[in-house]
């Protein structure tokens, strides 16, 4: 597996908590000096009450830095079990690179070839224990946005994506399996669920073609704003994870579950076209078309 990230040097720093100053002798420091430092906890513990979970305790350590990065991982597989994969992609990245002056996102312009970060605010690890023990964990951040990116073949967890049809009408994503029938669990495919049958693809394209996305909220200026939902969990059985600000409940099944919130809206014929989402430059050198 090969990865790339910037500003390493930077998270390093934060995740020291300090500044490279030596001291030779340590003096103590008056009840007067102490009162005008401040400052926050590098980590926070704390015990968290899921009204609707009722069979699990959660316990959930929040770093106290923020990061912006851009990385590049060559292949990724997670759950690997019963001849299958929950989650399988290649080419995934976090972040990516403007292909052209004035590209705009997140509400600032980039210049062609600098490097647009994806943001991720105070990442923290939630523990689910019942009387067996762990039940689960998931991995997040308090906030986060930016563009994922992926060739997806099996996806376990939730896309929240909107999508228009034909007659101009919106729907919430629904994933599939490779025979149409609704699932959360190894899908293949992305659409739109038969309005006389839920539990069935009307319009279906394969996960694959969701080749870039951008994870956050939309604002009513038309930019990205952040979110709070953007997780990977792992559960050997159902649990309820909340999200940060309590706002949200979701429900993660026994497996790899990845929620993956996003402020798009595309047309169905887009996704189900010959080059489906397009991908963003996320290597220096633009790969293009060639990148798969």
């Amino acid at each position: 597996m090969k990865h790339q990230a910037y500003g390493c040097a930077a998270l390093a720093m934060l995740c020291l908590g300090m500044t490279p100053v030596a001291q030779a002798e340590l003096k103590p420091i008056s009840d007067e000096t102490m009162g005008e430092v401040t400052g926050q906890a590098f980590m926070q513990v704390e015990n968290i009450s899921v009204p609707t979970d009722s069979e699990h305790q959660f316990t959930r350590m929040t770093l106290g830095i923020d990061v912006e990065t851009r990385v590049n991982i060559d292949d990724a597989k997670v759950g690997q079990i019963d001849g299958g994969v929950d989650f399988a992609a290649s080419h995934v990245a976090l972040g990516h690179i403007a292909r052209q002056d004035g590209e705009q996102y997140n509400g600032k312009v980039y210049s062609a070839g600098e490097t647009v970060p994806f943001e991720a605010v105070q990442p923290y690890i939630e523990l689910a224990e019942d009387a067996d023990g762990l039940a689960g964990f998931r991995m997040g951040f308090q906030q986060a946005r930016g563009s994922v990116s992926s060739l997806s073949s099996s996806f376990s967890g939730d896309i929240g994506l909107k999508i228009t049809d034909s007659a101009g009408t919106v729907h919430d994503a629904a994933l599939f399996d490779d025979t149409g029938l609704a699932t959360n669990y190894r899908a293949t495919q992305i659409g739109i669920a038969d309005s006389a049958d839920p539990t069935m693809c009307s319009e279906c394209a394969s996960i694959s073609k969701v080749q870039s996305l951008f994870v956050g909220t939309e604002n009513t200026d038309g930019t990205t704003g952040f979110t709070d939902d953007f997780f990977i969990g792992f559960q050997r059985e159902n649990v309820e994870w909340q999200s940060p600000d309590g706002a949200n409940v979701i429900n993660a099944g026994k497996g790899v579950f990845i929620n993956l919130p996003t402020s798009m809206t595309v047309d169905m014929s887009q996704l189900s076209g010959s080059s489906g989402l397009p991908r963003l430059q996320t290597h220096q050198t633009d790969m293009g078309t060639q990148l798969f």
